[in-house]
């Protein structure tokens, strides 16, 4: 081990003693946060900001997680019920729409269209700005109405590191640790942000996978997204972001099987090539498949015992959108 790595180990174990006794001065906990996934490092990072000593524990590293499959454009999907999920999105769309300004952040504000096919269900607008009606003319074959509207898009390649840095930067101590059982975790607060595998740790049969399978395509020029999840052929979105476009998608509910589908793919390819021309030549970049934690409503709460215990998980399809929502309602929670 090299000499300058040494010091930055003795430099680094010294600023946290540093804080952990700045923590007990101060009156703050320790706090242990199980997942390392969007959820589980805002949340860190507000546990911190707000006094106390946090540490992550992940069985896998950020860019492992389901987090970074995600197309992460700003959208309430698959999550309820619907008054939080509006009120912690709301809260999150404010603090990605400053991020954006922040070139290291992963963050662009990009205009786009939700496509329509049935009766319309705005109940997320009040969440947004500039939300206009698109015209009939523009409209593809079988949508009824459509909405354009500017929301944050978040390249998840980008922003987890930086969201890791600015954990790290806060004082928050990153363990590669699986926890199988919540008696082994130290801590006086224990918050539970461990996305599916929160099932297990909390004995939650209400959560789900929710199965999504992604194409990623090097970006011809794109930058307006376009949303038909009432296609019928299957859900379609298509999301530029700053080199890549992603495409999708499926929500195939109680599905645990992570391998890429070449069927589907094919059959996601078809669809977002059919409704954006631009990327019939665009060559395929990667693949993945991500298992959504999904619930019949988010659950962000207190856990009942005598262990404190926060339960921060069952995002389904929105987890980004709400991160910064949940996380501060955690800290808040924690006092």
């Amino acid at each position: 081990m090299g000499r300058r790595v040494v010091r930055e180990l003795r430099r680094a174990d010294r600023l946290l003693r540093a804080r952990a006794q700045a923590v007990v001065t101060r009156g703050g906990r320790t706090a242990t946060v199980v997942g390392g996934g969007v959820i589980g490092l805002t949340c860190a990072l507000e546990l911190a900001r707000a006094g106390h000593l946090v540490t992550v524990l992940s069985a896998d590293p950020a860019e492992r997680t389901t987090s970074a499959v995600a197309a992460a454009i700003w959208f309430p999907y698959a999550a309820a019920p619907p008054g939080p999920v509006l009120r912690w999105s709301a809260e999150s769309a404010e603090v990605f729409a400053d991020l954006a300004a922040n070139p290291d952040a992963g963050v662009s504000m990009r205009t786009g269209r939700l496509l329509e096919r049935t009766e319309s269900d705005r109940w997320w607008a009040s969440a947004v700005t500039g939300l206009a009606e698109v015209p009939a003319a523009e409209l593809p074959n079988g949508v009824t109405s459509a909405a354009r509207v500017t929301v944050p898009i978040i390249d998840m390649g980008v922003y987890l590191g930086w969201l890791t840095a600015q954990c790290v930067s806060a004082g928050v101590r990153l363990s590669r640790t699986e926890v199988a059982d919540l008696a082994e975790v130290d801590g006086d607060l224990v918050v539970v942000a461990a996305g599916l595998r929160s099932r297990a740790l909390v004995g939650d049969d209400t959560l789900a996978p929710l199965r999504g399978q992604v194409v990623r395509l090097a970006n011809p020029g794109l930058t307006d997204w376009v949303i038909d999840d009432d296609n019928p052929a299957g859900m379609t979105y298509v999301v530029p972001r700053f080199e890549d476009v992603v495409c999708g998608g499926t929500a195939d509910l109680g599905a645990f099987d992570t391998r890429v589908d070449p069927d589907v793919e094919h059959a996601i390819l078809a669809r977002a090539r059919a409704l954006v021309p631009a990327l019939r030549d665009a060559p395929i970049l990667s693949r993945a498949v991500g298992l959504r934690p999904s619930r019949p409503e988010v659950r962000l709460e207190w856990l009942p015992g005598e262990r404190p215990v926060i339960c921060c998980y069952g995002h389904g399809g929105a987890g980004v959108t709400m991160s910064w929502g949940c996380a501060r309602e955690v800290a808040r929670l924690a006092g």
